[in-house]
């Protein structure tokens, strides 16, 4: 009796197995759970490689502004040299502000905006220089007063690539340096750090002898993302 009732169950048993061996309805859904997170790693990275590159081309085009656009500022008068003032080097930063919105540029980053010219020696020298970013970062080419006497200050850039400015002119050099923060949960670049510089020499006849008050400084001393009040 108990023999049957064992042959009974390995019987049901076999039929069972073959039954199971032979459906694949459930195929599909057995192949997706195990490929879902292979499928969505790969779609993650790639999401952050593809913004990663973007924010690139983002810091480097905000340093290209801001060195174009301190080029080209100050009051407009044809008859003598033009003056700039705070007030021009704040509304440069606005603009930056502007372009780099997305991305929280001084949130995240800090822009350090340079004038370059030369001193009496004929050595360079920064003249002055103003900062705006919560970003903790100092500049790697020199802060306002170096070179202001003698002619030991090379100039400003990397080396073998020095950037100077010529009698009687000045050149705006932009550093502009940020911290990327992944947009997935993967973080795979998190906290890189991105430096671009870019400059341009001044457009216009120039009063290089300071920069003029008139409107609250935008100090390197001070690291916060607001506007200087």
């Amino acid at each position: 009796m108990s023999r049957t009732m064992s042959d009974k169950l390995r019987l049901r048993t076999r039929r069972l197995a073959r039954c199971l061996g032979r459906d694949g309805s459930g195929l599909a859904m057995v192949e997706f759970a195990f490929a879902a997170p292979l499928v969505l790693g790969m779609g993650m990275l790639g999401t952050d490689t593809a913004y990663l590159v973007i924010t690139h081309l983002q810091v480097s085009q905000i340093a290209m502004q801001v060195a174009d656009n301190a080029s080209r500022v100050g009051e407009q008068d044809v008859l003598t040299a033009r003056k700039v003032y705070e007030h021009d080097i704040n509304e440069t930063f606005v603009g930056a502000e502007k372009l780099g919105e997305n991305i929280g540029i001084f949130n995240q980053g800090r822009i350090i905006l340079s004038s370059l010219q030369q001193n009496t020696s004929g050595g360079q020298w920064i003249a002055w220089q103003r900062c705006r970013g919560a970003k903790v970062y100092q500049s790697s080419f020199g802060t306002q007063g170096n070179g202001q006497s003698g002619t030991t200050f090379p100039g400003m850039g990397a080396p073998g690539r020095r950037i100077t400015a010529s009698p009687g002119t000045a050149v705006m050099f932009v550093e502009v340096a940020y911290d990327f923060k992944s947009v997935t949960p993967m973080n795979l670049f998190d906290n890189q750090q991105m430096v671009y510089t870019a400059a341009f020499n001044v457009r216009d006849n120039r009063d290089l002898s300071q920069l003029f008050p008139g409107g609250p400084q935008s100090s390197c001393n001070t690291y916060s993302a607001a506007r200087p009040s």
